[in-house]
């Protein structure tokens, strides 16, 4: 028999209980579209991501104090003091580090911001005025500090649009005077909904001269992250080695493994991020793949059944001439349909709450959360409903092709 008659008597077959065939693919499509629905949304949060890190300038490096953590257990190793202001002495010194053409000293944490009777809780942020000009981000109303309030260690802060709404409204905040840990502190600028940026959400942020920070808020004497710009993108590497040299020269370091600092550039965090990413999804995936095993047992239970119910139309057909490759082949191509209409049926489902989901993460998170279906998962949701049906549809099938005509014709 054809290929295509067989395939005829397979839909022909499938048709003549419709319901139970769409209840019997349910969990190919629950499968399929959790699948596609997990490896978009890791997409999506991988490119997110991946963009903040980029927003950092391809040009930057983040020097971290303590030892760089080898896991989650080993995470408070990474806090430490170990950055003060020799170390940002001596990196500024074209001697130490002759193609660094900005560094900054980073101090931050969390602190409740006060005007009247609103209170907001933000990220305090310590920088100097060139943070903008690192990133890109300015303010839309007011202006940034200058050089003069950092060394003055002046009581002034640039406040982001969440702070500014939650703690003002409507009215102008500018020159208004804020409380953060009992100290008053003139708002002189306000970011525009910029939302994230690096590693800090500048709408929930109040930036501060880093003096101002270490003095008057945080009251410490060391810096939680230095930030470096070089002159060019392929000095990179070589600023890395200075700057490795220039610490461990300070601090008496002559075995790498007692280095308490690391070094964080933007190809090393985008690698770290793919690979954590990555991984995070194809566990997620696997989690998803098994109502596919759940989906594939249901398939062969229910055409054993179908088989034992059509035991004589079976017999009839092997009495007028159909061999038993015949009748395999139309019963592994009933299993295959049932499994690649629930493989289709998913990939569209798992495709539209994908593009859903990226529109209500953009909304909560106030961020593009970018829309994207790796064409691996496509490849990956036909495959495998194609693979379950076969794998799950050979047993049924065999057992059909098997029956004896005369048998069969008797089967009441």
């Amino acid at each position: 028999m054809k290929l295509q008659y067989s395939f005829k008597t397979a839909l022909a077959g499938l048709n003549t209980n419709k319901r139970r065939s769409m209840l019997t693919i349910l969990g190919i499509v629950i499968g399929i579209t959790s699948i596609i629905l997990v490896m978009s949304l890791g997409r999506g949060a991988q490119e997110l991501i991946v963009g903040q890190i980029k927003s950092m300038g391809a040009k930057t490096i983040l020097i971290i104090p303590g030892r760089q953590p080898k896991g989650p257990t080993d995470f408070v190793g990474s806090l430490s003091d170990t950055l003060k202001q020799r170390e940002y002495d001596a990196l500024s010194r074209k001697v130490n580090a002759p193609h660094i053409i900005k560094i900054m000293p980073i101090v931050f944490g969390s602190e409740a911001l006060a005007y009247g009777n609103e209170t907001y809780r933000a990220t305090v942020f310590g920088a100097t005025y060139t943070f903008g000009s690192m990133h890109n981000v300015f303010p839309s109303e007011g202006r940034v500090f200058t050089e003069e309030e950092i060394r003055t260690f002046a009581p002034v802060a640039v406040i982001g649009s969440k702070v500014k709404s939650q703690l003002f409204g409507e009215n102008d905040p500018i020159g208004q005077n804020i409380r953060i840990k009992g100290n008053n502190v003139r708002v002189i600028g306000v970011f525009g909904g910029k939302g994230q940026v690096s590693f800090l959400n500048f709408d929930e942020a109040a930036m501060i001269p880093y003096t101002t920070a270490q003095r008057t808020i945080f009251a410490i004497k060391y810096f939680n992250r230095l930030m470096v710009e070089t002159d060019r993108e392929e000095n990179i590497p070589s600023t890395v080695q200075d700057i490795t040299t220039t610490l461990r020269n300070l601090h008496n370091i002559t075995d790498p493994s007692k280095d308490d600092f690391f070094l964080q550039t933007q190809a090393q965090a985008m690698a770290t991020v793919g690979a954590i990413t990555g991984a995070l999804t194809a566990f997620l995936a696997a989690i998803a793949a098994i109502s596919l095993i759940v989906g594939g047992i249901g398939i062969m239970n229910i055409m054993l059944v179908s088989v034992t119910e059509r035991t004589r139309e079976i017999g009839l057909r092997k009495a007028i001439g159909a061999t038993e490759k015949d009748i395999l082949t139309q019963f592994l191509l009933e299993a295959i349909t049932l499994t690649g209409v629930g493989g289709l049926i998913g990939i569209l489902l798992g495709a539209s709450l994908s593009f859903v989901a990226s529109l209500i993460l953009t909304r909560a998170l106030g961020q593009a959360w970018l829309f994207s279906l790796p064409i691996s998962s496509i490849l990956l949701g036909i495959g495998v409903s194609a693979g379950v049906g076969l794998l799950f549809g050979i047993y049924p099938a065999r057992q059909a092709s098997l029956k004896s005509p005369m048998e069969a014709l008797r089967y009441e």
